[in-house]
């Protein structure tokens, strides 16, 4: 949820607006606005997203993908998906390999890569089983070494082959890194096409999405539970803003937080047990803690401002947050057990929308100078800020669960999408919506986790 969607809330509908609010949020607040109910429909699919990458790592690693074996049988071309992995997070270079083949089971000739240029090399096979499922198998291998770096099998069903070989991508990010991949996770958006609005989730690239919420009132500021289960958001499908929880395997919901006023941008603390939302029931918008189970709230901020867009620091002891408390929007760092608050964004008048890296390190958020909206990073340990883009209407920015990739929204073409950079900004991957008119905003990456 931007500053100003939290603003216009708890404020006349004079006040300034941004995005949601330019584009209908005011639509669930007017009087006479109809509502839908929602609908949590699995079977819904996204349009086939689009990965457009532009610009090149300063360091990557040079390594050679050919086709599986039999990989012409499989439904799903399962190196082409490993391969956009691999070159949307910037760390590898993929070698040309024209239409050499090479399995699992043949011992490459080392001595041949390696006059290509060549670091890692996979060789792998694909075969369809009897009962249907799809028997997978592969080898890593360091080139320079000559040595075998990894060797797996996997039976999967038809539906679980994308997911597959985004599992192959990130065993090969972490034997060639030593850090775990990310490319077996989730991420959610909303999207608004029309007068509709929809909650997604897809994979990491975009692809398999499905909805999970729609309705013809907004839904705003989604939140991964910790384990990867749940999606706290907040929909206006009864007229005024709500915080649900939702079971995302089963699509079962329930309301987090229904109090007097609004009741918006939630959310999870570290270990899944407490979610900070902002609520405006005492009068300005102000940070609350709630028990996930739901009991009475605590206060955590007693500005009188407008303070709001939460997110918790990893060590489950420090939140950051949004607040005006100065005259302008800036970001603040709060002790949850003393209420102790320090001011952490000095640079330009106006910053929102903070996201913190799970190592601890980075700082992700939205300056604007003037009418430029622009991603940038901070360096909590140095205090080096930099800013990672060129467009001028970025928002919502969400660090991938390894901490070396940011999601966010931005408008191209007068429409909202959804991209990826590096933390240097050299590289970054567009997912487009293909032929889909949609507006795609407000993502979050989901965390680590076993599927």
């Amino acid at each position: 949820m931007t500053f100003e969607s939290s603003k216009l809330l708890c404020s006349p509908p004079a006040s300034p607006r941004r995005r949601f609010l330019r584009q209908g949020l005011t639509s669930g607040l007017g009087l006479g606005a109809s509502w839908a109910g929602l609908a949590w429909s699995p079977a819904a699919r996204a349009e086939e997203f689009r990965v457009e990458i532009s610009g090149v790592g300063e360091t990557q690693i040079p390594i050679a993908l050919p086709a599986f074996k039999n990989e012409d049988r499989s439904p799903v071309s399962l190196t082409a998906i490993i391969r956009a992995d691999l070159e949307r997070c910037g760390l590898f270079k993929l070698m040309d390999v024209g239409s050499i083949v090479l399995d699992d089971a043949t011992r490459p000739a080392m001595a041949e890569w390696r006059t290509r240029a060549t670091d890692a090399l996979l060789g792998g096979s694909v075969t369809k089983l009897a009962d249907g499922r799809f028997d997978i198998r592969y080898r890593l291998w360091d080139v320079v070494r000559g040595t075998e770096l990894s060797a797996q099998s996997m039976a999967v069903t038809k539906d679980d082959l994308r997911q597959a070989a985004h599992r192959v991508a990130d065993d090969i990010y972490k034997r060639l890194t030593g850090e775990r991949g990310i490319f077996s996770t989730r991420i959610a958006y909303v999207t608004k096409q029309g007068a509709q609005f929809a909650l997604w989730v897809a994979d990491a690239d975009g692809e398999a999405a499905h909805i999970s919420v729609s309705s013809s009132e907004p839904i705003i500021s989604p939140s991964w539970s910790p384990d990867g289960r749940e999606l706290a958001y907040v929909s206006f499908e009864s007229r005024k803003a709500v915080v649900f929880i939702q079971d995302i395997a089963t699509g079962k919901r329930r309301q987090m937080a229904n109090y007097r006023g609004s009741n918006s941008a939630p959310a999870w603390s570290p270990d899944g047990t407490q979610l900070t939302v902002t609520l405006s029931r005492d009068g300005a918008s102000q940070l609350y803690l709630i028990n996930r189970n739901g009991g009475e709230v605590r206060r955590l901020t007693q500005s009188g401002a407008i303070d709001t867009e939460s997110v918790w620091a990893p060590d489950g002891k420090t939140v950051y947050f949004v607040s005006d408390r100065g005259g302008s929007p800036q970001i603040y760092r709060l002790t949850v057990a003393d209420g102790n608050t320090e001011r952490v964004t000095f640079q330009g008048a106006y910053n929102i929308s903070p996201d913190i890296s799970p190592d601890g390190r980075y700082l992700s958020y939205i300056n604007r100078q003037g009418n430029v909206f622009r991603l940038t990073l901070l360096d909590l340990n140095t205090g080096v800020i930099t800013a990672l883009t060129e467009t001028g209407d970025d928002e919502s920015p969400s660090f991938a669960p390894n901490s070396r990739m940011i999601m966010y929204s931005t408008r191209v073409q007068g429409r909202e999408v959804l991209m990826t950079t590096s933390l240097d900004g050299r590289i970054k991957s567009r997912l487009g919506g293909g032929a889909s008119q949609a507006d795609v905003r407000e993502p979050v990456w989901g965390p680590l986790t076993v599927r």
